[in-house]
């Protein structure tokens, strides 16, 4: 029987509908986006880059579907700060006895509220000039260039393209074998999208759904 691919976000397995056990299948809930971290609201788990936060593990168990799930993301909303939610407090007194409160005071400059010049500075002449400490070459940290590992040509991989997510085999791959974003994935003011092709999406569902905008080689490690 055909396969045919999980919508389930964090699977995107492929699987027949007469092999679609209870638990073969791991996925996520909705996402939160907030101040640039993105977060799994199932299970927590965070990260800043997009394709690391997709390739977190699914926390939740079920089987597969081939419908796709509502996955509308989630906004998170700021709690106002004591600072700002506190009520006003009066102004200072402006004698002589707030000048140690006064900002300008303790900062040595003057300030007409509370006389002439205090002479006081915050600067460090000596660790302002001071010189940067040189590491030690015991201290050094030497950089290592991992090695490729050889892959059979008639190999299963996964594409971890952004948008593509497909199997291939080595020996099928060519230059235009897979359709992809290069991306980077922009979100800004509650909007999804990709800077390679200047598309965005108010939903995350729909953002998930944006036709890749590029081919090229399959890879199965981006990072290399």
């Amino acid at each position: 029987m055909a396969k045919v691919r999980c919508q389930r976000i964090g699977c995107e397995a492929s699987f027949s509908e007469d092999d679609n056990p209870e638990g073969s299948c791991r996925y996520h809930a909705a996402p939160i986006f907030h101040d640039g971290m993105k977060e799994w609201s199932c299970c927590k788990k965070k990260s800043h880059d997009f394709s690391e936060f997709l390739g977190i593990p699914g926390c939740k168990t079920g089987k597969h579907t081939t419908e796709k799930p509502s996955t509308k993301a989630v906004t998170a909303t700021k709690t106002p700060s004591a600072a700002t939610s506190a009520p006003t407090s009066a102004a200072p007194a402006t004698n002589a006895s707030s000048k140690e409160s006064c900002a300008r005071c303790r900062q040595g400059f003057f300030c007409s509220d509370h006389g002439s010049k205090t002479g006081k500075t915050n600067i460090d002449v000596a660790n302002a000039n001071a010189e940067p400490a040189v590491e030690s070459s015991k201290d050094a940290k030497i950089s290592v260039v991992p090695q490729k590992r050889i892959i059979d040509i008639n190999e299963p991989q996964t594409c971890k393209n952004k948008g593509c997510g497909q199997t291939f085999k080595e020996k099928d791959n060519h230059e235009i074998a897979c359709s992809f974003h290069p991306g980077p994935a922009v979100f800004h003011d509650r909007m999804r999208g990709w800077k390679c092709c200047d598309v965005h999406v108010k939903e995350f569902d729909e953002f998930m759904t944006i036709p890749p905008c590029t081919k090229g080689w399959h890879n199965a490690d981006p990072a290399s």
